[in-house]
């Protein structure tokens, strides 16, 4: 703005400055042109009558004036001519002011040079005897009085250019200052220009309606952050072109990201190639959904477009969070299938036995042994039958009542139960029990005892060692089994505890056992509120560590 009004008083300073030149050398110039013509009209007036008087005496004395003289008779010849000789003049009668005087009396006219630097101006009267007298003079035109005068000109242009550019910049900062002063955030409380008040009113209106309606955007926008913050869903706004609007916590969690993802391409989060078709098919009316593993879990994502009344502005991504229910659906499949196996193993045995001995094909000394068999195939599958009722309890998280649990007591019962398979591999029980007691169910406190127990027999090597502690840490009771066995590879730890899990199949057959002791040792012990630690290397044992 400063720099257009510098500008605007700059140009109207040398327009008027120009025009001024222009009139007044225009004025002067019209008025020496008169005053002239009147001079040259007078001198040849006086001229006249004294030529009329004294005839060529006083021709002669016209030589030495300002004007010149041409004297011409009536048929166009030059007889005397006080600049040039008459004899070297051609005839004249063809000239405008000679013809004009010699049929009127006087006559005038003015002509101009063939450089239009100079004009000539003439004047002519008729004498008594009949010839005309002319007197004419040169002077410069305008074209060369400017071109005379311009060293002049561009002097005082030159001159006025420098004041003008300092007042104008003067100027210009004296108007524009107070505007700079203006206080838009309270126009209502500036004291500047009157012109201005009626613009600083209504800017002062409009800014209230827009704090307004700031503010009321912000407390919605407020109100959305909170809410899609405390969703367990991951929820991602993405605009036409995949740039990242909004993100929620659950979000930034899922595709490890952070606040400054906002205002970036989604394809800087994930680049996975499933992702990114989807978000491209959105935006043509394609809604898709698939599942996605990130970071151990699994993800159900749902991806649409934003398409309010068809316009489709953007992209919304949506991430449910269903590692609980795959891994419930995967267990229940894989549990499904065990059951079978493990239901259908017992029974062919049970049945082959029993077509051998109702056939007669089996020999009377053999007999005592098909029985055995299907004795010991049948308690199998009735030990499979109430492990399996048992985790059912579990898994419905049925309450029994509590009561105090002597833990002293339930490892005695527990080390009675199991000396005998203990004996039979030569494994040595090491028991270390602190005198506890503990809140819980006593039949699940048992069950957990039992079960680490009797795995760490199974497991162990013909000779090894199983030692069994109970103590106090801090306000926790502790339940400690370790073994000198086997061991677990690292990958099998995370699924040890799962349903019918085992590490080796072909070598569980030899140890038997339903596969659903650890299970139950776990939904035991989630029903206690504990936790399970598990510390094992393949080939030289394993502890488990059950903390109440």
């Amino acid at each position: 703005m400063k720099k257009k009004i510098f500008h605007s008083i700059i140009g109207a300073v040398m327009t008027v400055l120009i025009l001024s030149l222009a009139v007044i050398t225009g004025f002067l110039y019209n008025y020496f042109n008169n005053t002239q013509t009147e001079q040259l009209k007078t001198e040849l007036h006086h001229a006249v009558i004294m030529i009329n008087e004294y005839q060529e005496d006083y021709i002669k004395a016209l030589d030495n004036s300002t004007y010149r003289f041409t004297l011409i008779s009536s048929d166009g010849t030059v007889l005397y001519d006080t600049k040039i000789n008459s004899t070297e003049m051609e005839n004249h009668l063809g000239r405008g002011e000679i013809e004009e005087a010699l049929s009127t009396g006087e006559g005038s006219s003015t002509r101009y040079s063939s450089t239009l630097t100079e004009k000539t101006m003439y004047a002519s009267a008729k004498l008594d005897d009949g010839t005309v007298l002319r007197a004419s003079i040169s002077q410069k035109t305008v074209t060369a009085l400017l071109l005379s005068m311009l060293p002049y000109i561009i002097g005082i242009a030159l001159l006025a250019a420098i004041i003008s550019f300092v007042l104008a910049k003067r100027m210009a900062k004296n108007i524009t200052e107070p505007l700079k002063q203006l206080d838009l955030n309270n126009p209502a409380e500036n004291n500047t220009y009157d012109e201005l008040a009626p613009i600083l009113s209504k800017l002062n209106k409009q800014h209230k309606q827009i704090k307004s309606q700031r503010d009321a955007l912000q407390q919605k926008q407020n109100e959305f952050e909170q809410i899609v913050s405390s969703i367990n869903e991951g929820l991602v706004l993405l605009d036409e072109h995949g740039i990242v609007l909004s993100m929620n916590t659950a979000a930034k969690k899922i595709f490890t990201a952070d606040e400054a993802i906002i205002g970036k391409n989604f394809l800087t989060v994930d680049r996975t190639p499933k992702v990114n078709k989807a978000i491209n098919d959105a935006l043509t009316g394609l809604h898709s959904s698939f599942r996605i593993l990130r970071n151990g879990c699994e993800y159900q994502l749902n991806i649409s477009a934003i398409a309010p009344e068809n316009q489709r502005l953007g992209t919304v991504i949506l991430a449910f969070d269903i590692t609980d229910k795959a891994f419930a659906e995967r267990n229940r499949r894989e549990f499904t299938a065990n059951v079978t196996h493990e239901l259908k193993t017992p029974l062919q045995s049970i049945i082959g036995s029993a077509e051998l001995l109702e056939t007669g094909l089996a020999k009377p000394e053999d007999t005592s042994k098909f029985i055995s068999n299907i004795h010991k195939e049948a308690t199998r599958l009735v030990n499979l039958i109430n492990d399996i009722i048992h985790l059912s309890q579990l898994d419905e998280n049925t309450e029994p009542a509590t009561e105090t649990v002597n833990l002293t007591e339930v490892v005695n019962e527990v080390v009675e139960v199991l000396s005998a398979s203990a004996n039979k591999k030569s494994v040595l029980l090491q028991i270390a029990c602190e005198p506890l007691c503990l809140k819980g169910i006593r039949r699940y406190i048992y069950e957990i005892i039992y079960n680490l127990c009797d795995n760490a027999i199974r497991y162990n090597v013909d000779g090894g060692k199983v030692k069994l502690l109970t103590y106090k840490d801090k306000a926790n009771t502790v339940i400690e089994v370790g073994d000198t066995g086997i061991g677990i590879s690292p990958e099998h730890h995370a699924r040890i505890f799962e349903r019918f899990y085992r590490v080796d199949k072909s070598h569980s057959k030899e140890t038997g056992g339903t596969g659903l002791g650890l299970s139950i040792v776990k939904h035991a012990v989630q029903f206690h509120g504990g936790k399970l630690e598990l510390e094992s290397e393949l080939g030289k044992g394993t502890t488990v560590r059950v903390i109440i």
